[in-house]
């Protein structure tokens, strides 16, 4: 009887820890699919427009653009202010000046709103990331539920068996006691 209690102990057992294997390696599985698409994101290639207008971008909203740019502006006014007869190419109401300002305008517009699109392409692939890690968390934190679910289902099973034993046993020595009770009396 106690080698049959016995084995069949070590065989719930066994399919326990085997039921935990199982969940451990389901999620292994998962976790590495995440962070293989973590670790190796698609490689961006940049077109040459793409480039250039990185840069655009970069430099048009930089401090040291609108330093220099102050510094041309300053010097233009000044030289064609200060400058005599035929060497003002730009006199007072400063045309070209407008125009030139127009043109690097209407030109580093939409170069930097291309450089912004890419921009908020890569903000996307920032938030696919995130999200793949929360999903990795969240798998993690399913994969302890489970372990702890089967843990516990595990103990209350242990528990009822052990409280089924006991009850046998309580009922067998009341048996005893009774045949014993009756046997002296």
């Amino acid at each position: 009887m106690w080698n049959k209690e016995t084995s069949k102990m070590l065989s719930d057992e066994n399919e326990h820890l085997n039921k935990l294997h199982q969940i451990v390696q389901d999620t292994l599985v998962a976790e590495k699919l995440i962070v293989r698409n973590l670790q190796n994101p698609p490689e961006e290639i940049l077109t040459v427009g793409q480039n250039i207008s990185d840069k655009v971008a970069r430099f048009g909203g930089s401090w040291r653009f609108i330093i220099l740019f102050g510094i041309v502006l300053t010097c233009w006014i000044i030289f064609n202010v200060v400058a005599i007869g035929k060497f003002k190419f730009d006199p007072y109401p400063f045309i070209l000046m407008n125009l030139v300002l127009s043109s690097i305008a209407a030109l580093q517009a939409p170069v930097i709103m291309m450089s912004q699109n890419r921009q908020e392409e890569k903000d996307r692939m920032r938030s696919e990331n995130d999200y793949m890690i929360n999903l990795k968390a969240e798998m993690q934190v399913r994969s302890l539920n489970q372990k702890v679910d089967l843990l516990l289902e595990e103990e209350i099973k242990t528990l009822f068996e052990t409280q089924q034993k006991q009850f046998a046993l309580l009922t067998e020595i009341n048996h005893k006691l009774d045949s014993l009770l009756k046997s002296k009396v």
